[in-house]
């Protein structure tokens, strides 16, 4: 009697359980992510006391992003000495963003481009260079770049 009420309990938990199982197309019912892609676009050189216009194109789940939620522009000079203000971007069609901005003294800058459309926020970082770097601007390039050669070198 034992063992038939024990086949029988297996039996009801086993049909129980497979009546909870996944179905195939489980997937599809969960929003998929569509992450926010860009491309950030500087001049090949810029000059002291000259405008000059900084670009970036969004792309989301492979087509331009038009009308986005918000693009900012965050740019700074490597030395803390000099930091503009987060200025909003400007739509200039076809998924692209831009920013028009004069820099009046010459060193390493970095621009961060903050962004957001349909729930997917990005802030990609860059940097460029405007004029000539100063010596204390020079090392700190090469440091950057001697760290990553060590970092590269225990790779076999």
């Amino acid at each position: 009697m034992k063992k038939n009420l024990c086949i029988s309990f297996i039996f009801i938990f086993s049909l129980l359980l497979s009546a909870c199982s996944l179905e195939q197309d489980v997937a599809n019912l969960y929003k998929k992510e569509k992450p926010l892609e860009s491309e950030i676009v500087i001049p090949e050189s810029f000059s002291d006391n000259k405008q000059e216009t900084i670009k970036v194109v969004l792309t989301q789940d492979g087509k331009k992003v038009e009308f986005a939620d918000f693009v900012h522009f965050e740019i700074w000079k490597q030395d803390g000495s000099l930091n503009y203000n987060m200025e909003q971007a400007e739509e200039a069609g076809n998924g692209t963003y831009s920013l028009s901005k004069e820099f009046d003294s010459d060193g390493l800058y970095y621009i961060k481009v903050h962004a957001s459309n349909d729930g997917s926020i990005i802030m990609p970082q860059k940097q460029f260079i405007v004029g000539k770097l100063s010596k204390s601007e020079l090392e700190f390039l090469q440091k950057g770049l001697q760290k990553q050669n060590e970092n590269h070198e225990h790779h076999h």
